[in-house]
Formats: structure tokens, sequence, C-alpha cells
């Protein structure tokens, strides 16, 4: 179970459930063109855990002193787990996320997409080693990382299939794909921002220069509340231009979406304790949930 804490299992589900999503909640409905067989879509699922995995102990690696401070009954490193078991573990995911990336590139006749996992890879170690320390870099590097792992299904199993005739609709579909990593970057960039407010203790005595460190927590969370807003809008216009038509579609992202990100930013605007941003925190992660598993009802949808 401590191995399981360590890559953060919960977090590897979310992104599974995400990927097989769209492959069999949307992809299959739509009778897409794919490229990839089940086998190698699983092995694309593995390659993007292990990868992900890997990121979260090289994460909890740098951060022990700071755990220690912020959530220190979590701290596995050094107590449940030695540092050197941790780091070996760290390199064999990696090698085997990348090794699977390379395979997978090669059977689509795409090898230049290898380098993708690569960069991947690497970005999750410079995140803990170093951009975490920047303001706002390192929250748009880890958003924009979850937003990959909704992009990389389109890029091997949609892109590689695309021809002249079925352009359309395989166009289509990867924008709605798209559409829904722009709301994963923006939900996780604001969540990744409340987590720093959660954090600042610890983040302050461990050298990270986190947006709540350098303005403070009151003008942090008023910036969070109009982030939150301007994503409000931005759903709301999603919803009035794509989905005006489709009623069930439309009551789910009102009250499973909009509902809780309304309700988030009444909240943030007077929030002041530890337990209040944790609570909002979770809040950010249920609405991701409830975004996610809408991504089935796309299939109702007439796409143009």
């Amino acid at each position: 179970m401590n191995y399981l804490n360590l890559v953060r299992y919960q977090n590897l589900l979310f992104i599974a459930l995400v990927q097989i999503l769209i492959r069999y909640g949307l992809f299959i409905p739509f009778e897409v063109d794919i490229t990839l067989s089940d086998f190698n879509f699983a092995l694309l699922v593995i390659a993007t855990l292990c990868l992900a995995a890997a990121g979260n102990i090289i994460n909890d690696i740098y951060d022990v002193e700071i755990d220690r401070i912020n959530k220190p009954q979590k701290v596995l490193i050094g107590k449940k787990i030695s540092e050197q078991t941790a780091n070996n573990l760290f390199i064999a995911l990696n090698v085997l996320g990348v090794g699977i990336g390379f395979y997978l590139a090669n059977s689509i006749g795409k090898p230049g997409f290898a380098a993708l996992f690569i960069v991947f890879s690497a970005l999750l170690y410079l995140y803990s080693s170093y951009l975490k320390g920047i303001i706002l870099i390192g929250n748009l590097v880890v958003s924009f990382l979850v937003a990959m792992s909704l992009i990389i299904v389109t890029l091997f199993d949609l892109l590689p299939a695309i021809t002249v005739e079925n352009k359309e609709i395989q166009s289509s579909v990867f924008r709605v794909v798209l559409y829904f990593s722009i709301f994963a970057l923006a939900l996780n960039f604001i969540r990744e921002i409340v987590k720093d407010l959660q954090d600042i203790n610890g983040d302050k005595k461990g050298g990270i220069n986190t947006l709540p460190i350098a303005i403070g927590r009151k003008r942090t969370s008023k910036i969070v509340f109009v982030l939150a807003a301007l994503m409000v809008f931005g759903v709301i216009y999603y919803m009035y231009e794509y989905l005006y038509n489709y009623q069930i579609l439309s009551l789910y992202f009102l009250f499973a979406i909009v509902g809780p990100l309304l309700f988030f930013c009444v909240k943030i605007w007077d929030a002041k304790t530890i337990k209040h941003y944790a609570i909002l925190s979770k809040v950010l992660k249920v609405v991701m949930f409830l975004g996610v598993c809408s991504i089935p009802l796309f299939q109702y949808v007439v796409l143009e």
C-alpha cells in the first residue's frame, strides 16, 4: 500500500479512466477510424501511467522537507520507503514508459512521436527539481501535462488514421478532445494555485516561490476567484454555442460543472484557513471528475 500511495494510485486511475473514456466513450461510438489495436491502446495507457507515477515519485523525493510541514502524516520517503528505492523505481518507470512510447511511435509509423515521452519525462523531472520554485511556471507545466494526457490519445489513435475521406469527422472528434483538454488545463491550473494557498507554510520554509508567497493569500484568492469566474463564463459559452439543442447534456453541464464552480467562486472569496483551501481543492477535483464523466454523453451530439 505504501508504494501505491507513493505513485498516487488514485490520480493514476483517473488518468486511465480519462483515456479509456476518450477511446471507448467517444471514438468507438462515433465510429471514427482509429490506429491502435486494443493491446497497443492498453500499452499507451500503461506508458502514460508509468511516466505519471515516476513524476509523483520524484516530486515526493524533492519535497520531503516541505511535506514534513504541510502533510507530515503522508511522508513516505525516508520513513516507509528509502530514498534509494524510490530513485530506482523512478528510473525503472521512466525507462518502461519511454520504451513503450518508442515501440508505439514506430508501430504507427510516427517514430518522431517517441520524443513526446522523453519530453514529458524531462518536464516532470524539471518541475520537481527546479520549475516548481518559479511563480506560476510550475503550475502551468503540471497543467499542460494533464492536458497532454488527453491529447496524446488523439495523437496516437486518431491522427494517423486521418484521410481525405474521413477528415471532417476525425477533426470534429479531435475538437471535442481538444476542448476537454483546455478545460482540464484551466481547471488544474486553478487547483494548483489553490494547493499553493494550502501549502504556503511548507513552501515558504522550503524556498519555493509560489504566487501566495509572492503577493499574499488574500490577493491570490482574488486572482483565483477571477480565473474561476472566467471559467464559468467559458463553460456557459461552450454550452450555448455547441450544446444548446441537447437538453440532457446541457443540464448535466449546468448542475455538475457550472453549479460547483459557482460554489467555488463564492467560497474562495472569503477562504482564509488551510482547511478552507483543502475543501476547495477537493471541489475542483470533483468538477474535473464530473467533467470527464460527460465524455460518453457526446455520442448523442451531432458534431459539426
